[in-house]
């Protein structure tokens, strides 16, 4: 790998590293260039090149993981959403629903007893926010899952005839 690559590969990570650490905090796409010594735009091209998202995406995604803790914990809305940096609790919810699937008084709602059994490193996976396009995957939904046609699975065998 050539040193100039690495150099960035390495300022990437530091400006990664501060949202890990500051996402409570009012950050920028130009605060994170600070960090990383590029310029905004050539800062969110490189993050997304190499992290395969968007700073500000990433930094939501952050918030919103901190945030399903909080709520697990018993946070209300609100406090959750002010703890982790949001200013909006509109925009807030819009966000979680997109990410989590449910909305965060739905998720607050739900029972999580079996997450806190889980080893850490398979919570922090289980627990990670993905993008849903606003569906919660049928597991997550609060009254099971949702209704629809049932797949054609054909009229024949399921094994393949020998």
């Amino acid at each position: 790998m050539r040193p100039e690559r690495l150099a960035e590969l390495i300022a990437l990570r530091r400006a990664r590293d501060r949202i890990d650490r500051d996402y409570a905090e009012p950050l920028d796409v130009p605060a994170m260039a600070r960090t990383a010594v590029m310029s905004p735009s050539h800062f969110a091209r490189r993050f997304r090149a190499v992290y395969g998202e968007t700073p500000y995406a990433y930094l939501m995604t952050r918030r919103i993981e901190r945030a399903t803790a909080l709520l697990r914990a018993g946070s209300s809305v609100t406090d959750a959403c002010l703890s982790v940096g949001c200013t909006s609790l509109g925009s807030f919810s819009s966000r979680f629903t997109e990410l989590v699937g449910v909305s965060p008084s739905v998720y607050r709602a739900l029972e999580h007893g079996g997450v806190d059994a889980l080893p850490s490193c398979v919570r922090k996976d289980a627990t990670r926010p993905a993008r849903t396009g606003g569906r919660a995957p049928a597991w997550r939904q609060p009254h099971g899952p949702a209704t629809g046609p049932a797949p054609d699975l054909g009229s024949g065998p399921l094994v393949a005839p020998t």
